[in-house]
């Protein structure tokens, strides 16, 4: 059997970078992708697929059924998630199939993910014997926030039928330390949790040349920006994980006029909930108190997007073990999370499932390569079959 996918996966290569390089010069951005969506419609009429759309027609919720020996198997489903957004960056990259939307770009790999589950869905909808029961496909837009996946459970994706396990993957090099070429799984936490805060610091404006006339919101923030660096290293134990960082700095208006105001906006991520509770509380606690000591004041506005990506230890435990059949050199096991953040954390906890990582940016003679949300950043495309064998694989075994 496995060997039987991995050549079907090879027999559709050409087809997958086709999709990955159409996909690619669309790019569209948050909850609003009406060209990417017509365009993943297109391929579904033109393979017979049947699908439905959410979120405003903006997600594309697809279905291909197996045969069935029996009504228990009929019921059978399995989800394979591929995000579809892309990012506010001006590629420059210099692919003959950049970017055709000037300031945006598929900088993080969205396009690789629905290339590789719109070719198993094609597979599927041709090879109809390989399996029982339905795979539902659900190309989600929003991934970089605001979120898609949270909408599209609300509006009912996972109904009709239920999936029992969901699988999706990440492309490019996320993780720290991990050759390119690699497929990386782990059980449990995999992605933490990814909070936004936005911190107004609120001062009194006047003259640059008279300070003591006002209350410098700039300086009060070089020192809050300063003192929350310390929750990490200070408050939380060593060996937990955590980031506090501050990302945006808005304020001012010109060389000599203080402003009133001065707006952080950063994020924070974190791998468990006590965690995520004290930098929410010493982040409000640690702006104010150094704002009042200089006679200002702090407003924070801390929103909670994502949760803890968890993956299903058994259902994880087995995927693995079909792609390390299918590729032994290929597979290892991550012993640590990674700090990024994903929501496909809201399906797997709707439903048990895998999210794995394949390690596939583009590298040169001397192995460099641009990560993820860069200009520059580029997948190697004979990797896209390695991701469609173990998807296939994954069908057969769970829906054998």
């Amino acid at each position: 059997m496995l060997t039987d996918v991995r050549a079907l996966a090879l027999e559709y290569e050409s087809l997958c970078i086709k999709f990955r390089r159409d996909l690619h010069e669309i790019p569209e951005l948050e909850l609003n992708l009406p060209e990417t969506s017509k365009y993943l419609q297109k391929v579904l009429q033109e393979y017979g697929i049947e699908y439905q759309l959410l979120l405003a027609g903006n997600a594309v919720v697809a279905q291909v059924k197996g045969k069935t020996a029996s009504d228990r198997q009929a019921e059978k489903c399995l989800a394979i998630r591929a995000d579809m957004d892309g990012l506010p960056i001006n590629e420059e990259t210099g692919l003959p199939f950049a970017s055709k939307h000037p300031g945006l770009m598929h900088a993080c790999g969205h396009d690789t993910h629905m290339a590789v589950a719109l070719t198993t869905a094609v597979i599927l909808q041709k090879h109809p014997e390989l399996f029982r029961g339905t795979v539902k496909f659900l190309f989600q837009p929003g991934e970089e926030i605001p979120g898609g996946a949270l909408p599209m459970i609300k509006e009912g994706a996972l109904a009709n039928p239920r999936p029992q396990a969901v699988i999706g993957l990440h492309g490019g090099n996320l993780l720290e330390g991990v050759p390119n070429g690699k497929i990386a799984f782990k059980s449990g936490a995999l992605m933490a949790a990814m909070d936004k805060f936005t911190l107004t610091i609120i001062g009194k404006s006047g003259h640059g040349a008279n300070p003591d006339r006002s209350i410098d919101p700039i300086v009060i923030a070089a020192e809050v920006i300063l003192a929350l660096q310390k929750i990490v290293s200070r408050e939380i134990p060593p060996v937990e994980r955590a980031v506090v960082s501050v990302c945006k700095i808005v304020g001012g208006f010109t060389q000599n006029i203080i402003p009133d105001k001065v707006v952080l906006t950063g994020t924070s991520r974190s791998l468990k909930a006590e965690v995520q509770d004290l930098i929410e509380r010493r982040i409000g606690e640690i702006a104010q108190g150094i704002a009042q000591t200089y006679g200002g004041q702090a407003e924070l506005k801390y929103e909670r997007y994502y949760p803890i990506l968890k993956n299903d230890p058994k259902f994880t435990q087995r995927i693995e073990e079909l792609a390390r059949e299918l590729f032994p050199d290929k597979v290892i096991t991550l012993e640590k999370p990674t700090m990024g953040g994903d929501d496909m954390a809201y399906l797997l906890d709707e439903i048990p499932g895998t999210y794995f990582f394949l390690l596939n940016s583009l590298t040169d003679a001397q192995g460099h390569y641009y990560s993820n949300h860069s200009s520059h950043f580029d997948v190697s495309e004979s990797s896209l079959t390695s991701a469609v064998a173990i998807y296939l694989a994954a069908v057969c075994d769970f829906l054998h």
